[in-house]
C-alpha cells in the first residue's frame, strides 16, 4: 500500500514539473533557436554583396568616314553608234577600230550625187534674187514701183534662201561626224559598201573620264551622296581614285538597289570599259569611337550597343549606331564622350549592378588607339 502511494506521487510530480516548462515557451530543441539564428545570419541575402571588379577605358574618338564597299564593273562615259541620215555609196571612210577622234571630225562621207551641185545653183539663185530685191527696193522708194512688185520681191528672195539651206541640209545628210571626242570602238561599213538611211557605220565611246558602276543596297543608301570620294579596285589588281557623280534615286524593280557611278580621271584611255572593278565610297565623317568586337554586347531587350560604368559606380547602357566594320575595329556613333566603357568583364554584369572600376593600363588604351590609328592609316 505505502508503494503504490509513493509511485503515484512521483509521477504527479512529474507531470506538474513538466507542465510548468511547457508553460515557459522554452520548448524548442537544445541549441536549435541559437543555430537557426546563426543560419540566418549568415544568409548571403543579409550580407552585402562584394562588388565585382570590371575594368574600364575612355576610348579614342576620331571623325570616321564609312566605307561602303560595292561590286561593279567600269564603263564608257559616253557611248554613240553613229548612223546615216541618208542612203548612199560610202566615199570616205578615214577611221578605223581605235583611232582618237575629236568632236566634229569626219567619220564618213557618202558620194555627194549632184548634191554639191544643187547647193551651188541655190546659192546664185539666191544671190540673182538678192540684187532684184534691192533693186526693187530702190524703186519703191523713188515712186517708181508698186508695192505689189516689191513685195513680189521679197518673197522670191526669202524662197531663193530657204531653198540654198534645204539643199545644203540635204549635201550635209552625206557626212558623218564625231559628236564628241572619243574612241572609235567598232566600224560597221567598208569603203565603198552601199549604205541605207538610218544604218549604223561606227561606234564612238568617250574613256575620259571613265565610269565605274554599281549598285548600293537600300540600307546604304543614304551614306552615299554626289562628291564623295571613293577608291576604285579592279580587276587587274590596280587601285584608282575617283568621285560619286550619280546616284539614282529609282530602285531596280528586280534587285531593290539603287544605281551608283563614280567618275575616274582616264585621260590615256588604260582603262576600258567593262572591266570587274570593286567600289569603295567614303562616306561622309562622323564623330566615332573604335572599339574591338569584343567589347560590344546585348541588353536584355536584344538592342546592340556597350556597357559603361557611370559617376556612381554602377554599370549603364548605351546603345550605338554601327558607323563602319572594318577588319581590325569597330566604329561607333552614340557613345558619350565621357564615357567609361567596360572593356573586361561586360558579360559578368548587368544595368543597375554596382561594380568596382578599375582604369585600363596605358598598354590596353594605347592598343586601343593603335587599331583606330592603324585602320586609318590603311585608308
Amino acid at each position: 500500500m505505502p508503494k503504490i502511494r509513493l509511485h503515484k506521487l512521483a509521477a504527479i510530480a512529474v507531470l506538474v514539473a513538466t507542465t510548468a516548462w511547457i508553460a515557459t515557451g522554452e520548448f524548442s530543441s537544445v541549441g536549435s533557436a541559437s543555430e537557426e539564428a546563426q543560419t540566418v545570419a549568415q544568409r548571403p541575402e543579409n550580407k552585402q554583396a562584394e562588388a565585382q571588379t570590371v575594368t574600364v577605358a575612355t576610348p579614342p574618338r576620331i571623325d570616321h568616314s564609312r566605307t561602303i564597299h560595292v561590286s561593279g564593273k567600269t564603263a564608257a562615259d559616253k557611248r554613240s553608234a553613229l548612223a546615216l541620215r541618208a542612203g548612199g555609196v560610202v566615199a570616205e571612210l578615214p577611221v578605223s577600230k581605235g583611232d582618237r577622234v575629236e568632236a566634229g571630225d569626219l567619220v564618213l562621207r557618202l558620194e555627194t550625187e549632184g548634191k554639191e551641185a544643187a547647193v551651188e545653183t541655190a546659192r546664185q539663185v539666191l544671190a540673182q534674187r538678192q540684187a532684184e530685191s534691192e533693186a526693187a527696193d530702190r524703186l519703191a522708194k523713188s515712186g517708181n514701183l508698186a508695192r505689189l512688185q516689191l513685195d513680189s520681191a521679197r518673197s522670191a528672195l526669202a524662197t531663193a534662201r530657204s531653198q540654198l539651206e534645204a539643199a545644203e541640209a540635204d549635201l550635209a545628210r552625206v557626212t558623218v561626224r564625231a559628236p564628241f571626242k572619243g574612241i572609235i570602238d567598232k566600224v560597221d561599213v567598208e569603203l565603198g559598201s552601199s549604205a541605207m538611211q538610218a544604218q549604223e557605220v561606227a561606234t564612238l565611246i568617250k574613256l575620259d573620264p571613265v565610269v565605274a558602276v554599281g549598285e548600293v543596297s537600300e540600307h546604304d543608301l543614304g551614306a552615299v551622296d554626289t562628291g564623295d570620294e571613293a577608291e576604285v579596285r579592279l580587276v587587274n589588281g590596280s587601285t584608282v581614285k575617283g568621285k560619286v557623280r550619280f546616284v539614282s534615286r529609282e530602285a531596280s524593280e528586280q534587285t531593290r538597289t539603287f544605281r551608283v557611278e563614280v567618275a575616274i580621271p582616264n585621260p590615256e584611255g588604260n582603262i576600258p570599259a567593262g572591266m570587274t572593278a570593286e567600289i569603295s565610297i567614303h562616306a561622309e565623317p562622323v564623330e566615332a569611337v573604335a572599339l574591338p568586337r569584343s567589347v560590344v554586347t546585348l541588353n536584355e531587350d536584344g538592342e546592340l550597343g556597350v556597357r559603361a560604368v557611370n559617376g556612381d559606380s554602377e554599370v549603364v547602357f548605351f546603345p550605338i549606331d554601327l558607323v563602319d566594320d572594318t577588319p581590325r575595329a569597330l566604329f561607333l556613333a552614340g557613345i558619350p564622350a565621357d564615357a567609361r566603357v567596360i572593356v573586361s568583364g561586360q558579360d559578368l554584369v548587368t544595368e543597375g549592378d554596382a561594380v568596382k572600376a578599375e582604369m585600363a593600363d596605358q598598354k590596353l588604351i594605347q592598343e586601343l588607339a593603335g587599331v583606330l590609328a592603324s585602320e586609318m592609316t590603311s585608308r
